[in-house]
């Protein structure tokens, strides 16, 4: 596809960590307005490789573009034109909601003028318009994960990165996260979010199944359990295909 169409791109991807290999030989497009899923356990690579794509981690061998830049060599315009939430949420328990969003907005650099406009879009999106005095160590799980994908689109990124964003909150939480993440997809926004959750899985427009650093399968969630076996669960799918990962000569 022609390379405007294109949010990420990585080629071979390597990240070493001594002599353990985090990520092995990765390579996958993300198309703009795509939601793009990793799937796996923890160990299993997802986090490095969104934290290379993020420009916080250098790879040790092959290359990455994200909106255009280099990861390696233009790590602050990388992190200039995303959005990144990981699984910590990232938030600070002794500033109340409304400070939490003014640091951040600090952080991406947002004018006094248009954070105010944003600040008051994104309490309107996590349904804490009337707790934005409130202490965020006071919030539930589900309400700072809100928050927390507040503060990551303030300055309205392109491309917006979700390092299991759902883990350690209940699955009614989840499910509106989800509505949330469909939402920003369909006014345009590129989602790349990591999960171990199987279910999950069936959200994501395509999906990167990961084992051990390496990508193991990858297509839309129908698609791939079509090509397993009739009535194929995503479960069997994951099974199936580490098995045959694990058969393949190194």
């Amino acid at each position: 596809m022609p390379d405007s169409d294109i949010a990420v791109r990585t080629e071979h991807l390597v990240k070493r960590f001594g002599g353990f290999v985090a990520v092995d030989d990765v390579t996958l497009d993300v198309r703009r307005g795509e939601i793009f899923g990793f799937l796996g356990p923890n160990g299993a690579g997802k986090s490095t490789t969104i934290r290379i794509l993020c420009g916080l981690l250098a790879p040790t061998s092959g290359r990455a573009e994200v909106n255009g830049f280099d990861v390696a060599r233009q790590p602050e315009d990388v992190k200039q034109s995303i959005g990144y939430m990981s699984q910590k949420f990232s938030l600070y328990d002794d500033l109340t909601v409304g400070e939490n969003i003014e640091f951040f907005g600090g952080v991406y650099g947002v004018s006094p003028a248009r954070l105010a406009q944003r600040a008051d879009a994104v309490l309107r999106m996590a349904g804490l318009t009337e707790q934005r005095r409130s202490l965020t160590r006071s919030l539930a799980g589900g309400w700072k994960q809100r928050l927390a994908l507040g503060c990551a689109i303030l300055h309205e990124p392109p491309i917006l990165f979700l390092d299991e964003p759902t883990s350690g909150v209940d699955p009614i939480a989840r499910r509106q996260f989800w509505d949330l993440i469909y939402e920003m997809a369909a006014a345009g926004s590129t989602v790349f979010v990591s999960t171990h959750y199987m279910e999950e899985a069936e959200y994501c427009h395509r999906l990167a199944l990961m084992h051990r650093g390496r990508m193991i399968a990858l297509g839309p969630p129908a698609e791939l359990r079509a090509a397993e076996a009739p009535g194929a669960t995503m479960d069997d799918v994951f099974i199936a295909s580490i098995e045959r990962e694990e058969a393949r000569p190194q």
